[in-house]
């Protein structure tokens, strides 16, 4: 991928207070010289979210994430690193200058260019052969769907012919080579057949991106054929996580809502109804990815899964995940039709708007779908359904919210409202027991993701002592002469040492800074957790220059060690006696701050 020079990601990263960026999306309270809330990376009823003006960081002491206001914009909009930097240099009213780019990632995009050429080029053989006597049965089942003319073709739908390589003959015809075809996604490879077609006798559905490039497809065979519905398998351009079927029309909706549906059709069919709000998951169950990346759009959604048991449990698992990112769910009846499609088929779009407009508020759908076993005439069920209520109310941390909801289910099952709110008091009493996060947290429980010390705290010694670094510049000062960046173990603590020398040694320790070389760094999290791990009191000087001492002495043994061990072609004897000098020199050394 394309790159920035440094100093003008610096730039970019110092014109945009970490602070207004997450709370532009994130409801923050100042506590202390930080500010605190709810996650937006996992769902948690107690803040663990902080966030730093004077760092420039942030960090969720419940999942770990952590880094940057760069890395912030790239997990929470689903962004790489150049579209966040771009993002937060619009934000800032800066104008970028064209990237920079390597050999290597000149290559790895023009391959990716290529893919998507491929995947369009597909789209045209598809679309086309369903316009050919071959794909006659394909376009009439749409047809008997349906479907218009003008709908097939807003949509790009296609047959994939029954020949078994007739895409991967055509793309070829077309010039792409074979790399490219199967990094598409696009055919199957075997010793007995070689490179074959992956779908074969099947109506297609182009999958978009929210810029209308084609990432991948969708395909239902035409008959008795297994599996009914295939997707692309994920490629270096699809992700069917991060991706939902319509969302490139449903995005530009002038509805304050999206209706998220289970499958192509569903979505097709409301489209062409008028309700171009639609999306679908590509055939995978919704989502986290699916949560964040609708909320770009929108803070409501109507869930319209299939009105049979498994649609009831797809929204059951959709209503938290939703929750938990800020967005509030609604559930669309279609009694007594299946989904969507057959619905405005039988009463048309009017009676489907008033279903939208009646939708049902998600907490009742879920009682519901806990009463629904339940037999409210048995003493005991009607108990446990109540005792069920009370618990989900107790979740609700909202008082206002509780409140009425306490009210409203009250009346609704007919349950006296003092002793529900008795009860809902009692189920929030034990929750509060036992709170997400500690206000006082050892370094251990800061560090969620750090690996387990080994038997002589090596590892804890590492990472204790570079939390100090990065907290403190004059124990930079004071330590650089006895360690070096190598003398931390591979791994995340050594790529901070080297991180933090460097900055301290070009006069910028900014950890901001710092933390955006790990921006698109697997370790991210992890080194976010060093440098936010809380370093417990010393009060004394004596006190904080023993520990210091001690830290290094261990650190410093544990890398000798590792030398000794090494395998790097030097004398053994030689290798001994530099260990036994350096050694002694240790048992000498003072340090102080």
């Amino acid at each position: 991928m394309a790159f920035y020079k440094d100093e003008t990601i610096e730039e970019v990263r110092s014109r945009n207070d970490i602070v207004d960026v997450v709370g532009s999306v994130v409801k923050l309270k100042r506590s202390g010289s930080n500010y605190f809330g709810l996650c937006p990376f996992h769902s948690e009823k107690t803040g663990s979210f902080s966030v730093s003006r004077q760092k420039q960081m942030y960090y969720c002491f419940g999942c770990g994430k952590g880094g940057n206001v760069i890395s912030f914009v790239m997990e929470y909009e689903n962004y790489s690193f150049q579209e966040a930097v771009k993002y937060l240099a619009d934000r800032a009213g800066m104008k970028l200058p064209e990237p920079e780019e390597s050999p290597e990632e000149k290559k790895a995009q023009g391959f990716r260019n290529d893919v998507l050429s491929c995947l369009k080029s597909a789209a045209v053989f598809y679309y086309r052969r369903l316009y050919s006597p071959e794909g006659k049965r394909a376009y009439e089942y749409l047809k008997k769907r349906g479907l218009k003319d003008e709908t097939i073709k807003s949509f790009g739908l296609g047959f994939s012919g029954k020949g078994h390589a007739e895409a991967v003959t055509y793309l070829r015809e077309q010039g792409f080579d074979d790399k490219v075809i199967t990094a598409a996604g696009l055919c199957n490879i075997s010793e007995k057949y070689g490179m074959t077609d992956r779908f074969f006798n099947r109506v297609m559905f182009p999958i978009m991106d929210i810029n209308n490039k084609v990432i991948g497809f969708g395909g239902r065979v035409m008959g008795d054929g297994e599996p009914k519905y295939l997707n692309t398998a994920e490629t270096i351009v699809f992700d069917k996580s991060h991706n939902m079927y319509g969302l490139n029309v449903a995005r530009r909706s002038r509805k304050p809502y999206r209706i998220v549906c289970e499958g192509y059709m569903d979505v097709i069919s409301m489209h062409q109804a008028g309700f171009t709000e639609a999306v679908a998951s590509l055939g995978t169950a919704f989502t986290p990815g699916h949560a964040n990346l609708l909320r770009r759009y929108t803070s409501d959604v109507r869930l319209t899964y299939d009105s049979d048991k498994a649609g009831q449990n797809a929204a059951m698992r959709a209503i938290p995940i939703c929750a938990s990112y800020g967005i509030r769910t609604k559930i669309i009846h279609m009694d007594p039709y299946k989904d969507p499609d057959e619905f405005i088929k039988a009463l048309g779009s009017e009676e489907f708007q008033k279903r939208i407009d009646e939708a049902e508020n998600s907490l009742f759908f879920e009682f519901e779908y806990m009463k629904r076993d339940r037999d409210m005439s048995d003493p005991e069920d009607r108990t446990g359904f109540q005792n069920d209520v009370a618990k989900r109310l107790a979740a609700i941390d909202d008082e206002l919210a509780r409140d009425n909801y306490i009210g409203a289910a009250a009346a609704r099952y007919m349950i006296k409202e003092d002793i529900l709110r008795r009860a809902v008091a009692v189920y929030r009493e034990k929750n509060e027991a036992a709170p997400d996060v500690p206000d006082t947290m050892t370094y251990e429980e800061k560090s969620p993701k750090q690996k387990k010390t080994d038997g002589g705290g090596y590892d804890k010694a590492e990472r204790y002592l570079l939390t100090w670094i990065a907290d403190d510049r004059r124990v930079y000062d004071a330590v650089k002469q006895y360690l070096e960046p190598e003398d931390f173990s591979e791994g995340v603590t050594k790529e901070l040492a080297v991180a933090l020398y460097d900055g301290y040694e070009r006069g910028d320790p900014s950890l901001a800074g710092i933390m955006t070389r790990f921006a698109e760094n697997e370790n991210a999290s992890e080194a976010a957790a060093l440098v936010n791990a809380h370093l417990d009191a010393v009060e004394t000087e004596s006190d904080r220059a023993k520990a210091l001492t001690d830290l290094v002495i261990k650190v410093k043994k544990h890398a000798l060690e590792r030398m000794k061990d090494a395998d790097d072609g030097r004398d053994p004897l030689k290798k001994a006696m530099e260990e036994k000098k350096a050694l002694k020199q240790l048992k000498d050394i003072r340090i102080s701050i």
